[in-house]
């Protein structure tokens, strides 16, 4: 019976309820929305990596390697020798090893001298391997293969010449050996998007005639007699590596911390990956907090709708208390009607959610390499709806307690 009274109050005010409903949905579908982009990016950021065992460098701390040597971020405090990395290599727990080498740029684009093995062993997203959209892979000595935002931004196409500078903010370009675009590797929503990648051997080639950081003073080699060069670098900055055994993983970290010939440091990606976003998931919370906010202006902006139609309800509670109804009878309609506006916003707010994802979903993945799972709704988040609903009853208790005192004669009473 009070469901039915319940439900028919609101029809009668269909209007003001309806703003009141649509207000409701759009917070949990902002609320939730910001939960699952919080657990795409969170997913994302730690599937930027994925399906490597160990990340090899010179010995420093572990977030300061996973920066540099995925993010591209800092610099290594120093480097890896080529003898360090054959003697790793050469390890029977080593599965697969993928030398790196960072220091030069591009248009404050990285540069990463690499061998062919990178485009086959590194993953990301869980597994998901590189797709060179155009193009091909290092084929020449003078290849480059470009990340999507490099291509992007820049309006790079294949068969377009690249000039790598020397180092991060210097004005000394290697122009008597420039690069061509060979390849552009789709969109990937990983560092690599924003890198110019090379052979490691050409690396090794346009600091042929450089020494201490500056180029020597008269000395140009031909290019052709570049190419005859043993190019074998002496050293790297980082290596990737891919164990035999997951049982492996720890005895070959241990091997490469204590490594006598040089400080080396190996570090488990999943490991360094937490470490950081430890520091940089204070957005996260932020962006919960401001969501919240936004879910209580709502639940506020209810009660105070209920508040303002208890003086034009007045009577109508009155004639309800004259007819036998009960006081808490009053109180319970009142809560009732605001637990079904929150459930109908909630409701309302879940299909927003899921509709806009459908929608939104493959332009997010293409722009921001950010993929949000259409899943149903986890724990956490049911519980937050129905945190939502229970805060909505609790919320319009202070108007029901006053129409609950609300006397028959004032509620009858004639004003002028």
């Amino acid at each position: 019976m009070i469901l039915r009274l319940a439900i028919g109050s609101l029809l009668a005010r269909v209007l003001t309820v309806g703003m009141t409903v649509l207000a409701i949905a759009l917070s949990v579908a902002l609320f939730l929305g910001v939960e699952k982009v919080r657990t795409g990016a969170r997913a994302s950021f730690a599937d930027t990596i994925s399906g490597t065992d160990l990340i090899v460098g010179a010995r420093s701390g572990s977030v300061q390697l996973l920066l540099y040597s995925v993010f591209r971020i800092g610099n290594a405090t120093n480097n890896v020798t080529w003898e360090s990395y054959q003697d790793i290599a050469a390890r029977p727990e080593v599965d697969w090893i993928v030398p790196i080498s960072l220091g030069d740029s591009h248009r404050q684009f990285r540069v990463m001298g690499t061998t062919d093995a990178f485009f086959t062993h590194y993953r990301y997203r869980g597994g998901r391997s590189l797709d060179i959209a155009q193009g091909h892979g290092l084929d020449d000595l003078y290849d480059a293969v470009i990340g999507a935002d490099v291509a992007e931004t820049l309006g790079y196409s294949v068969g377009d010449p690249i000039v790598v500078a020397h180092g991060l903010a210097s004005f000394t370009e290697h122009e008597d050996q420039p690069f061509r675009v060979a390849g552009i590797i789709g969109k990937t929503g990983t560092p690599v998007d924003r890198t110019v990648i090379v052979g490691l051997e050409a690396i090794e080639a346009i600091h042929v005639d450089w020494q201490s950081g500056a180029q020597s003073p008269g000395q140009a080699t031909p290019v052709d007699a570049i190419r005859q060069m043993d190019l074998t670098p002496t050293a790297i900055t980082a290596a990737l590596v891919g164990v035999e055994s997951r049982l492996q993983i720890f005895g070959l970290q241990r091997w490469i911390n204590e490594y006598p010939e040089e400080p080396l440091l190996a570090v488990l990606p999943g490991v360094a990956l937490q470490e950081l976003w430890q520091i940089v998931g204070i957005a996260e919370t932020a962006l919960i907090g401001v969501s919240g906010m936004v879910v209580v202006t709502a639940l506020l902006g209810m009660m105070a709708m209920i508040f303002s139609s208890l003086n034009e309800r007045r009577r109508e509670m009155a004639i309800w208390r004259a007819m036998g109804a009960r006081p808490t009878t009053i109180l319970g309609l009142l809560v009732l009607e605001a637990v079904l506006m929150a459930l109908a916003g909630a409701v309302l707010g879940i299909a927003l959610l899921y509709g806009g994802m459908m929608v939104l979903r493959p332009w997010i993945d293409a722009a921001f390499g950010l993929w949000l799972p259409i899943e149903a709704p986890s724990l956490r988040e049911a519980m937050v709806l129905g945190g939502v609903i229970v805060a909505a009853g609790l919320a319009s208790l202070l108007p029901a307690l006053r129409a609950y005192r609300l006397s028959l004669a004032d509620g009858m009473m004639v004003r002028t």
